[in-house]
C-alpha cells in the first residue's frame, strides 16, 4: 500500500477491474502493453490522474486540456478529440460499474515502435491510450496525522531541458526525489528550482502559511496542479491572502503551517520538515479551513443523488 500523500484504503475489488487498452477492454490480469510501446521504451507520452466523485469526473475539462497541451508539446496526436476521450473515460467506468471514490490513470503514449529508438519516424501506427480505473478512497486520517517532508538534493530542471510543467511519462526527476525522501525516512521530498528557491514536492504541489498569508512557488518549475489552482482560487474567494512567489527553505522552517495539494487526497498538512516541527505539530487553522473549503467545493460541484 502507498504511504504518505497517496495513502488509501485497500479495496479487494481492484483485483477484478477492467482496463481499457487501444480500443479493447481487458481484465486486470490480462491487461498488457507491447514491449515496443514508446511509453515503455522511452517514457514518451503524457498522463493524468483523475478522480470520480458521485458519478462525475472532477475538473475533467482542466485535466484533459492539460493532457492535450502536453501531447501537443511532444507532438503526439491522440487520435481523438477531447470530448471523445472524455466519453471513453465514462465508458470505461460504465464497464466497471464504478460510481464514486475512483482514481483513474489515463495514459497516452506515442505508440508502437518498429525498433527501440527515440525518433518518431521509428513509430508505426498511432498513439496508445490506456485507462486504469481503481477503487481508491484517500486515507481520512491524513488530515489529523499529517505527513513529514524533507529537502532533497534533486532539483527541478529548467523549461528548456525537461519542462517540469508537463505531465509526461518521463518521471525520473520526481522518482529521484521520491527515492531520496524514502531513504531518509520521510513521506515526500521538497525540491528546489534551478535558482535555489522552493518549487514543489516530488508528487504534490507545496504551500506554506506565514502570518496568515499563503505562499506557493511561482509555478515556473512545477506541474500546474489542478488542485493547486483550485486552492489558489479558494484563497482569493475567501479573502485569504495568497502569493505565487519565490521563497527559500529558511521561510519553510519558520512557517506557521505547511501543506501539500494533489488530485488524490486534496489538501494534506505537513507536520514536520527535516528536523523542524511545523507549528504545534498538528494541522494548522488555515490548512484545515482550505481542506474543508475544497471538500465543500467538490460536494457542491459534484453532488450525490438526493435521498
Amino acid at each position: 500500500m502507498a504511504k504518505g500523500t497517496h495513502s488509501y484504503v485497500e479495496d479487494q475489488r481492484n483485483e477484478n477491474i477492467i482496463i481499457y487498452i487501444n480500443g479493447e477492454f481487458f481484465p486486470r490480469n490480462e491487461a498488457k502493453i507491447s514491449v515496443f510501446d514508446s511509453g515503455f521504451l522511452l517514457g514518451d507520452g503524457v498522463w493524468e490522474g483523475i478522480r470520480l466523485h458521485n458519478g462525475k469526473l472532477c475538473f475533467i475539462e482542466e485535466h484533459i486540456q492539460r493532457l492535450y497541451h502536453g501531447a501537443e508539446k511532444l507532438k503526439i496526436e491522440a487520435g481523438m478529440s477531447e470530448s471523445e476521450l472524455i466519453n471513453l473515460l465514462y465508458e470505461t467506468l460504465k464497464v466497471n460499474k464504478m460510481h464514486t471514490d475512483i482514481h483513474i490513470r489515463l495514459i497516452v503514449s506515442r505508440g508502437l515502435k518498429r525498433t527501440p529508438y527515440q525518433h518518431p519516424n521509428a513509430n508505426v501506427g498511432g498513439a496508445s491510450i490506456v485507462i486504469i480505473p481503481e477503487y481508491k478512497k484517500a486515507d481520512a486520517a491524513l488530515l489529523s496525522k499529517g505527513i513529514r517532508l524533507c529537502l532533497v538534493d534533486t532539483i527541478r530542471g529548467s523549461q528548456n531541458s525537461q519542462d517540469p510543467r508537463l505531465n509526461t511519462l518521463s518521471k525520473l526527476n520526481c522518482i529521484f526525489g521520491c527515492l531520496e525522501a524514502d531513504e531518509k525516512g520521510f513521506d515526500e521530498g521538497i525540491m528546489l528550482d534551478v535558482n535555489g528557491y522552493v518549487s514543489t514536492c516530488n508528487s504534490t504541489n507545496f504551500f506554506i502559511v506565514k502570518k496568515g498569508e499563503v505562499w506557493t512557488s511561482t509555478g515556473e518549475y512545477c506541474l500546474p496542479g489542478i488542485t493547486r489552482g483550485n486552492i489558489i482560487k479558494l484563497c482569493r474567494e475567501n479573502h485569504i491572502p495568497v502569493f505565487e512567489k519565490n521563497f527559500q527553505m529558511k521561510d519553510v522552517y519558520s512557517a506557521d503551517e505547511v501543506f501539500v495539494t494533489g488530485t488524490f487526497a486534496g489538501v494534506i498538512p505537513a507536520i514536520q520538515v527535516d528536523d523542524t516541527t511545523i507549528g504545534n505539530g498538528n494541522c494548522g487553522l488555515i490548512t484545515e479551513k482550505l481542506y474543508h473549503l475544497y471538500k465543500s467545493k467538490i460536494a457542491t460541484l459534484y453532488p450525490g443523488e438526493p435521498n
